[in-house]
């Protein structure tokens, strides 16, 4: 397994814990289950920054995920072109 697959890999498996910690923001009581408190424990860490200079929109729509998610794959590709130069 290469560089490549091996850093796309854990990002699309991040990406879509992010992504299933936002959709469940859309049904009652599923944060406060088990998953969504584990889901929380891994994703708030890295969306609370972004929570922190993006107010949300119109006091509830909040983008700061997406942007989260579009800094995550530039880390990603970022973090690809260095270890394919390094190694």
């Amino acid at each position: 397994m290469g560089i490549y697959n091996t850093v796309m890999m854990l990002y699309q498996i991040y990406f879509y814990m992010i992504l299933i910690y936002i959709l469940m923001s859309w049904l009652p009581n599923a944060r406060e289950s088990f998953i969504g408190e584990w889901l929380g424990k891994l994703v708030e860490p890295y969306l609370s920054p972004f929570r922190r200079f993006i107010p949300p929109l119109m006091g509830m729509i909040d983008f700061s995920p997406i942007v989260a998610i579009f800094v995550l794959r530039l880390a990603a590709f970022g973090l690809i072109a260095v270890l394919e130069f390094v190694f």
